[in-house]
């Protein structure tokens, strides 16, 4: 079984462009790497860099991530964006356009909420009850960046057929129907699911594409730091203390799909749709980096339905 694209050792990306906003780190980083694996040229975008860190505090860089997707075998160039700031996504894109003169690929995978949302205990809470300001904060990384970036983005990304926008969100349609238990946190993830769906409307008479697509229960580099700090190859080190975790995924995982979709010249039967890693697996036959095939919202629909979901079942 491949554990790649669909193309095995070769490059169906060469020649193309791709932003991944949001590429600092977690699935945004797997996806850019992946993009790079199959030949495109990446701007990795995000606000951590080597001389200054987000708000969220962490360590992981652009410039790592842009270094990652040029050893992956494509040529990564990081660009320090705050994309709530319209100027700056506004000189991005104009770089972009003045460097290569398209953009094939648009992921916005932009985020940078969890710390505001307070895990787990705010979701005990009502909405009046939660911090004004973070909610509004939340609302701000999770929709309005998304906004911005595209009304920047598609004027370049649709000058020619084939242009292909993934909106990256938390959750599928069908998971996210249901109240999520936070409000700020509910509308930022299923807003995504509404831009794909709104603007594959508007993209389908340019021959381009719109998705949203969601990784499953994600390995990222801060998921990893809470559970004891272990690594991507110590990880089932936590199944003890949380035996869901089987279930957990790589981010290369979710970037495997992102390259699996900019590969597909038939890319348009799944305009406006929501999607996730472990169903695109299955469609395209790529698989997790231990050869699984990983399918995370269909294990956790089943857990939510009362039942007891067994890992082999849906690896």
């Amino acid at each position: 079984m491949s554990t790649g694209t669909g193309t095995e050792g070769g490059r169906p990306l060469a020649g193309k462009v791709a932003l991944v906003a949001g590429a600092t780190r977690g699935a945004g980083r797997g996806m850019a790497i992946e993009l790079g694996r199959a030949g495109a040229v990446v701007y990795a975008t995000g606000r951590t860099t080597r001389e200054r860190r987000s708000e969220i505090g962490r360590p992981e860089t652009i410039e790592e991530t842009a270094e990652l997707v040029t050893a992956a075998g494509g040529t990564g160039i990081a660009v320090p964006t705050d994309h709530l700031e319209p100027a700056q996504v506004e000189a991005l894109v104009a770089r972009i356009e003045r460097d290569h003169g398209r953009l094939d690929v648009l992921v916005d995978g932009l985020w940078g909420g969890d710390h505001l949302v307070g895990f787990p205990d705010a979701f005990t809470k009502k909405m009046w009850e939660h911090d004004l300001e973070a909610d509004l904060r939340i609302l701000r990384l999770g929709i309005d960046s998304h906004v911005i970036t595209s009304r920047f983005a598609l004027p370049l990304l649709t000058r020619r057929p084939g242009g292909l926008v993934i909106e990256v969100t938390d959750g599928t349609a069908g998971y996210n129907a249901k109240y999520r238990g936070h409000l700020a946190y509910d509308l930022a993830k299923y807003a995504p699911i509404r831009m794909a769906l709104g603007l594959g409307e508007e993209l389908r008479d340019l021959g381009c594409t719109a998705v949203c697509l969601t990784p499953g229960y994600l390995r990222s580099e801060a998921m990893l730091d809470t559970y004891k700090k272990v690594t991507e190859e110590t990880w089932r080190d936590v199944l003890p203390e949380d035996p869901h975790f089987c279930i957990s995924e790589s981010p290369a995982y979710v970037g495997r799909a992102v390259a699996a979709l900019a590969g597909d010249p038939g890319v348009s039967r799944w305009n406006g749709q929501s999607l996730s890693s472990g169903q695109l697996a299955r469609v395209y036959g790529f698989t997790d980096t231990d050869g699984t095939q990983p399918d995370a919202w269909g294990y956790i629909t089943a857990l939510e339905a009362g039942e007891d979901p067994q890992e082999a079942d849906y690896r």
